[in-house]
């Protein structure tokens, strides 16, 4: 009962300063929300921009860059390509970590409703999940299996970002609307379990790949001891698989009538899916090109957002009608 009280006087407090801010409009929620998901996805592709330049270790211990000191130092051991690198994708979790704070404070001063605050403060809490296993890839020397975990925790928070701003731009005073029969939302839920599956294949091909992210002679980064032709079909199949179902879904939107809201997100979907397949094609003949890497990395950020959006998009709240909205207003 005490820690309770203690919570909500510490709440109460949080709103009074809360309120001395400008009253956000729906359109700045939204941008803050989109800076949010950019953000997301951004340190996402500067990770694997860390990984191929093998930076990783560019700044050797977390959370300090060197022992004793938070910034770069000259030393003969490590490049200062690699730690300006490394340095600048910890500096841009700064930008994660503002987009966070600022779209608790904008839903916070504009009051929203329940959900819209607890996915808010996912981003937050997330932010300071990520930055753990950030620490962790780093003392650990970039074993395969936490880089892999850092991109999947990257990946879940852009969807939880896509998520929270289809939720912002929804109406407070709504109500629930269904866009879709319940078997076609339990597909596009599929759908996502069949995505989570192509990044997870996919982290394995990048723990077997040429790019561990350091290039040390005297300490190696061990990989995973798969051959990777073999994690490259497994990762193409569940791709297949994954646009298949998506395919699938369509065609049983349009048979049950589809809006157009719905409509193009499955269309961009889809784009962004083939336009995936034809990045990771053109990598596996061209022995995994640094640069391809950060864009199969950036499609894939684009990819689960897309996902959580038409996913979101099926199940969503719809301004009350003028005269429902009016008779709702007047005095009993």
């Amino acid at each position: 009962m005490t820690a309770r009280y203690h919570r909500d006087v510490l709440y109460r407090a949080f709103l009074r300063l809360v309120d001395r801010l400008p009253l956000p409009s729906r359109r700045t929620q939204l941008l803050i929300a989109l800076a949010v998901i950019a953000s997301q996805a951004g340190i996402a592709v500067t990770g694997a921009i860390v990984r191929v330049t093998a930076s990783g270790l560019g700044c050797p211990t977390w959370p300090q860059c060197f022992p004793g000191s938070f910034t770069p130092v000259g030393v003969s051991e490590v490049a200062v390509i690699h730690q300006a690198v490394e340095f600048g994708n910890r500096m841009l979790t700064f930008a994660v970590t503002l987009c966070a704070a600022l779209i608790v404070l904008a839903v916070t001063r504009a009051r929203r409703r329940r959900e819209v605050l607890v996915y808010a403060w996912l981003m937050p809490a997330g932010t300071v999940l990520q930055a753990v296993i950030g620490g962790i890839t780093v003392l650990s020397g970039l074993l395969w299996w936490t880089v892999a975990l850092h991109l999947l925790a990257s990946m879940l928070m852009v969807w939880v970002a896509a998520v929270m701003y289809a939720k912002v731009a929804s109406p407070d005073d709504g109500v629930e609307t269904v866009r879709a029969p319940e078997p076609l939302r339990r597909l596009t839920v599929l759908s996502g379990i069949a995505l989570a599956g192509v990044l997870v294949a996919g982290t394995l091909v990048t723990g077997a790949g040429p790019h561990a992210g350091d290039k040390s002679i005297e300490r190696p980064v061990a990989r995973l001891e798969v051959e990777i032709v073999t994690l490259v079909h497994l990762h193409s199949q569940l791709l297949i698989g994954y646009l298949a179902l998506l395919i699938g879904l369509g065609f049983g939107l349009f048979a049950t009538g589809i809006t157009k809201p719905v409509r193009d997100r499955l269309f961009v979907l889809i784009g962004l899916v083939l336009a995936q397949s034809l990045v990771g094609v053109v990598q596996y003949f061209t022995d995994v090109p640094a640069a391809l890497v950060a864009i199969h990395v950036g499609g894939a950020a684009l990819c689960t957002a897309a996902t959580a959006a038409l996913w979101a998009s099926l199940r969503t709240r719809e301004p009350l009608p003028a005269e429902v909205a009016e008779t709702s207003a007047q005095p009993a």
